[in-house]
């Protein structure tokens, strides 16, 4: 199985996710020239605008999945995120943060694991 279709498999258990955990998905894989934004939404609870970075894998051959998050996609995701604020006319007043998912999925596609990170960094 490919790295997408992995990927895109974790980005839907996600999202399953944030919605029975009080979250409103606004959008999924917004896409600009300088990265992607996995998934954006609003946490009913705190009313904060969320960045969720989604991070899936098989196994923790690569180390766990929450230290999966470089500093280079961290500043792509931070130029990714000042985009959507701009073209979106979203003001400096408006609470954000950037949360990291990352699911353990076993070989058939089940979640064996999901952790969720919130305020990895926020705004």
């Amino acid at each position: 199985m490919d790295k997408i279709y992995l990927g895109k498999i974790g980005e839907s258990y996600s999202q399953k996710y944030l919605i029975q955990n009080n979250y409103v998905v606004m959008s999924k894989n917004y896409y600009t020239r300088y990265g992607e934004i996995d998934i954006i939404a609003i946490d009913l609870q705190s009313k904060q605008l969320v960045f969720v970075e989604v991070k899936t894998r098989r196994s923790y051959s690569f180390g766990r999945l929450e230290e999966l998050l470089s500093k280079d996609k961290l500043r792509k995701l931070f130029t990714a995120i000042n985009i959507f604020l701009m073209n979106n006319k979203i003001s400096g007043d408006i609470s954000w943060r950037i949360d990291l998912i990352a699911l353990k999925l076993s070989a058939n596609n089940k979640v064996e694991k999901i952790k969720h990170i919130k305020n990895i960094k926020n705004g």
